[in-house]
């Protein structure tokens, strides 16, 4: 059985609620969709773009949801709900009054982390990090925004040692309200990048509305940035402003208090020589890419503030790998025999985190006539920028030694006008097309990696070609590898 997450009495208290019906003494978790409710949850009934929650309470009631969180206004259209319920003024609303009851109540040390690439990685290298020295609550996936934040506070544990939050963004304004309600004794920006350019003039605004994160950093917390960041000037005086006085740093830039020695890439992998705030460290990590490096000295570096045993947590990431969409790796078998490789990368995109794939796939080792090739569809939310950013992604491509270049997408045709010249380039008008081109393509021994802006569906993409071909596992894909099919780290 479940533990209690909330006592009934506490939760209505926490929201200023009202109760109908014969409420359970607690409940055991907190849910706002219906597809993933679990036996004794609150479900909370949340308005978004698309759906209201209130529509959806007899699913919730049939999925096992113990108690029903509403909005006032609603209930003359509800009409007979079996569950209990809590009516509050605005569901959101009383979302975010629970989770500042749930920060109030937690005796957790808080880390939360913003940056325009590499959020989602850090904050899972930390849950698994951390996990090696203690109880840790994160995030699910990237609930990072207006509902995503307070949701997943509102589902910390009373008891939990660390925790982990992902604050994100695409305007101003909209992290400093977040990191209010987490109050991290931790604030990590992993980098400065041109993601959702389009809603900004420049990076310094980007820098700008990140730095906002400062603002909710405890009395004697920490800000931890990217000293190899062009940006960490602008970043450290805003963290200044905002009464942080301890400002750490990572990267590879001398000075920085973790900083990166050596960077070892291998098929399993990568070896990692760093400097732990003047202590050398050794450790390995079972996915390769610099920049999973620089993710990984965020990591320690949060360990060593927040006071975890870092050689431990350093220890753990060995057994930490990038998830789907986010550098996942799929050896599968091609009908004629021989395997390829498969990069997830489908998540999102931007040109930093392009180069930093395009990076991993020039270092992935082809099996015996095989090649690289990268599937690449739009960049979003770049604005006028978008041809430019674009077509420079040609230099870091020509450069990684790839031999074959799929594109989809109407932004994409910028790089195709200038890529086209330099070497193997075809551009498709949708993904099907593309993804019917591309299984002719590929032969033993070819890794290929594909990435887009989440909403190009190139996830759907990824899908189509896991039920085409079909996956090894790991260890038999090491030992097919050796002499004629695709090798590297998974």
């Amino acid at each position: 059985m479940s533990e209690m997450l909330w006592e009934t009495s506490v939760l209505a208290q926490a929201m200023q609620a009202r109760p109908i019906g014969v409420p359970p003494s607690g409940v055991t978790g907190i849910s706002i969709d219906t597809r993933t409710i679990q036996p004794g949850d609150a479900f909370f009934a949340i308005k978004g773009e698309r759906f209201d929650g209130h529509e959806f309470l007899t699913a919730a009631t049939k999925a096992g949801a113990a108690l029903h969180v509403v909005a006032e206004h609603k209930l003359p259209a509800l009409g007979r709900v079996q569950s209990p319920m809590l009516v509050v003024d605005d569901v959101l609303k009383a979302l975010a009054r629970l989770s500042e009851a749930a920060r109030a109540r937690s005796k957790a040390k808080i880390v939360a982390v913003t940056g325009s690439v590499g959020k989602t990685t850090t904050k899972e290298a930390l849950r698994h990090g951390l996990s090696a020295v203690g109880t840790v609550h994160a995030s699910a996936a990237s609930f990072n925004n207006h509902w995503g934040v307070p949701l997943s506070l509102a589902r910390l544990p009373a008891e939990t040692r660390y925790a982990i939050f992902e604050i994100g963004m695409n305007h101003p304004d909209e992290i400093r309200p977040l990191v209010k309600l987490v109050r991290p004794h931790v604030a990590i920006i992993t980098l400065i990048a041109p993601a959702h350019l389009g809603h900004f003039r420049d990076l310094d605004e980007i820098a700008e509305a990140k730095a906002e994160i400062f603002e909710g950093v405890v009395a004697d917390g920490t800000a931890l940035l990217n000293l190899d960041d062009p940006q960490f000037g602008p970043l450290a005086e805003y963290a200044r402003k905002a009464g942080i006085a301890d400002i750490a740093t990572f990267g590879e830039a001398a000075g920085a208090d973790f900083r990166l020695l050596s960077f070892d890439p291998h098929p399993g992998g990568a070896t990692i020589e760093a400097s732990i705030a003047g202590e050398p460290i050794r450790f390995a990590l079972a996915s390769p890419g610099r920049h999973l490096a620089q993710n990984a000295l965020a990591v320690l570096g949060a360990a060593q503030r927040i006071g975890a045993d870092v050689r431990a947590v350093a220890k753990a990431l060995a057994g930490w790998r990038a998830v789907q969409g986010r550098g996942a790796r799929h050896v599968l078998q091609l009908a004629g025999g021989g395997t390829i490789q498969l990069i997830d990368e489908s998540y999102n995109a931007n040109p930093a985190s392009m180069r930093a794939a395009l990076d991993v796939l020039a270092s992935a080792e082809t099996g015996r006539g095989g090649r690289r090739i990268a599937v690449l569809g739009d960049m979003l939310e770049l604005g006028r920028h978008a041809p430019e950013l674009h077509a420079g992604l040609a230099e870091p491509i020509v450069r990684a030694g790839i031999e074959k270049v799929f594109l989809a997408g109407e932004e994409m045709k910028a790089l195709d006008d200038v890529l086209a010249s330099q070497i193997s380039c075809e551009w498709h008008e949708n993904n099907g097309e593309l993804l019917a081109a591309l299984l002719k393509t590929i032969r033993a021994g070819d890794v290929v990696m594909m990435k887009a802006s989440k909403s190009i569906g190139f996830a759907g993409l990824i899908e189509k070609v896991l039920s085409t071909l079909e996956p090894q596992t790991r260890k038999a894909a090491a030992s097919d590898m050796t002499d004629t099919d695709a090798s590297g780290a998974a």
